[in-house]
């Protein structure tokens, strides 16, 4: 994958939520939605989301890091510092 925009990289993040949580209005999912508080997603589900992003961005997030991961903006600051 070649540079992606931030709104690039937004999208591909909603459709990897919308997929892995369902029944989500991807035009609910904003910056600071929060995996778990807003979008009422367990722990295993959001384990599951990390490992859907990895796969798509070619990236891998380690545990501790993962384990911060708790808001939509957070996955996409991870993103953009590690995928080059």
């Amino acid at each position: 994958m070649s540079e992606m925009s931030d709104a690039e990289i937004l999208e591909i993040v909603k459709e990897q939520i919308c997929e892995q949580l369902d029944n989500i209005d991807p035009t609910a999912i904003k910056l600071e939605t929060e995996f778990i508080k807003d979008l009422k997603a367990d722990s295993l589900d959001v384990v599951e989301l990390v490992m859907r992003l990895e796969d798509k961005f070619d990236i891998e997030i380690n545990d501790g890091v993962a384990s911060k991961i708790q808001t939509v903006e957070d996955s996409i600051d991870y993103i953009k510092r590690f995928k080059k």
